[in-house]
């Protein structure tokens, strides 16, 4: 079943290079395209999805900064568990992942 990505905000395949096979997971709800070997916040980012989470006194959002699971900015609840760095974590097919408020708690 081919998956539709917004091909605007992902990478061109190269020659020698291939894509994991596609599969989708829920954010918030709404189903995201990814592929195997694709971490959360890369499917998230090219999904247009930039606000991940708010923070706990001003409720500012926040999103992916570093990518490389050093700022924290990118904390996700992942299948209830909550804190979980978006990009550390690859996407599986069928997880569902939600938006987080501020340090902890589900939104």
């Amino acid at each position: 079943m081919p998956i539709p990505p917004n091909e605007a905000l992902r990478v061109t395949i190269k020659a020698g290079v291939e894509r994991g096979k596609p599969i989708r997971f829920l954010f918030d709800g709404e189903t995201i395209a990814a592929y195997e070997g694709e971490t959360v916040a890369a499917a998230l980012l090219a999904a247009g999805r930039r606000v991940l989470r708010t923070t706990p006194i001003t409720g500012t959002g926040r999103g992916i900064f570093c990518g490389m699971g050093v700022c924290f900015d990118c904390l996700v609840v992942i299948d209830g568990e909550p804190s979980r760095r978006a990009c550390m974590i690859f996407a599986r097919e069928g997880m569902r992942v939600e938006s987080q408020l501020g340090f902890g708690a589900a939104s």
